[in-house]
């Protein structure tokens, strides 16, 4: 017997892109009683964003329903005598003229999540061993729930301070600006008149760093048209091409190209973005390498130089806004460019190369989602 299992690969989950968590657990359901002996499955877990446990039931096909006092003795819990650990699978008396089994997924308040399995015949020893690597991945799965609800959480906090605070900076920084190009004017003939535009192309700084920000945490209204990545990719590499000649790199790219459904100047930004860190790091004479992949449904597209790496300590902290490598940096194109591809329904990560370098890596869909269109 082939035994097969349903587990997303976790190393860039986005859960835009992937099941509901209701979706994802009655898919496990579903595998774990598509094979026989199994009888029936009851999935309970803690969702956190009702705040409220809830349970999945699953039948085996053609099989005969519980009836409401059985399923009431399985929701009692009068069976669990104690607190076993969390995938192992364990048998207990169910009173009932099948076999019973328990396979802890985790525990949310002193109180289990769980697999539970009723079986026409005991489980011999690889059918647990499945069981468990179910069990592994739904656990996988509800950590990763709750750690995108908190990134959530943050981002919305975020998006609610910047609201608050960014247009009365800036209200500030036009009086500042108004009260210098006066003092500029007046000052014409002056030692003076130099420390006046300062101040004013200052003002013009920080402006564009409070559009930054601003941005960063607004809510996007995508302008989704078919772009070819190619020549997006190129547009990108042609604004660098004086940085590029300074620091003599190659810049390497597929002949091949795909059109995707993007908002052709949010995506440019993000290439920017990614294509600046690449050039800014890369040593003399080096290689930057663009590469893509396209799939059914997403396109995989990497950015890769031949720096230094990533640090480990960095790769904790690259994305979060303010946190710069770059000296002089605002630490906020890289927040910017994850947001961009998170607002597209993708996702964007990085890690260090074996070799040496950096590689930030994007997936992207092929097809067009439900974004809020402009009008």
């Amino acid at each position: 017997m082939t035994l097969g299992l349903y587990l997303k690969p976790t190393n860039h989950l986005h859960l835009e892109k992937t099941p509901s968590l209701e979706g994802f657990i009655k898919l496990q359901a579903e595998q774990l009683t598509s094979h026989y002996p199994i009888y029936f499955i009851r999935i309970f877990y803690y969702d956190l964003v009702s705040k409220t446990y809830q349970e999945v039931l699953k039948y085996a096909e053609e099989q005969p329903r519980l009836s409401q006092r059985e399923i009431a003795y399985l929701r009692s819990e009068t069976w669990l005598t104690d607190f076993p650990d969390i995938w192992h699978v364990h048998e207990f008396n169910v009173n009932l003229e099948y076999f019973g089994y328990v396979c802890p997924i985790g525990y949310k308040n002193q109180k289990p999540e769980y697999i539970q399995i009723l079986s026409h015949q005991p489980l011999p020893l690889n059918f647990r061993k499945y069981v468990k690597n179910a069990a592994m991945s739904l656990t996988q799965y509800l950590d990763i729930n709750s750690e995108n609800l908190q990134q959530k959480s943050k981002i919305e906090l975020l998006e609610h301070v910047l609201h608050k605070v960014g247009h009365q900076l800036r209200n500030y920084l036009a009086l500042i600006k108004l009260y210098a190009h006066n003092l500029f004017l007046g000052l014409q003939d002056s030692s003076w008149q130099e420390q006046a535009q300062v101040i004013c192309e200052s003002v013009d700084d920080l402006d564009a760093n409070l559009t930054d920000i601003i941005s960063c945490g607004q809510q996007t209204i995508l302008r989704v048209t078919p772009q070819d990545l190619k020549s997006l990719v190129d547009e990108s590499i042609k604004s660098f091409l004086p940085l590029i000649n300074q620091k003599k790199l190659k810049v390497n790219i597929p002949e091949s190209s795909a059109t995707l459904p993007l908002d052709k100047l949010q995506m440019k930004q993000v290439f920017d973005n990614l294509l600046s860190n690449a050039i800014h790091f890369s040593p003399k004479e080096g290689a930057i390498t663009i590469s893509w992949q396209i799939f059914n449904s997403e396109a995989l597209i990497k950015i890769s130089d031949q720096g230094q790496g990533i640090s480990q300590e960095d790769m904790q902290k690259i994305f979060n806004p303010f946190y710069s490598r770059r000296q002089g940096g605002t630490g906020l194109g890289l927040t910017i460019a994850k947001k961009i591809v998170l607002d597209h329904s993708g996702n964007l990560w990085a890690h260090s190369l074996p070799g040496g370098g950096a590689q930030f890596s994007l997936i992207l869909p092929t097809k067009v989602q439900n974004y809020e269109h402009d009008k």
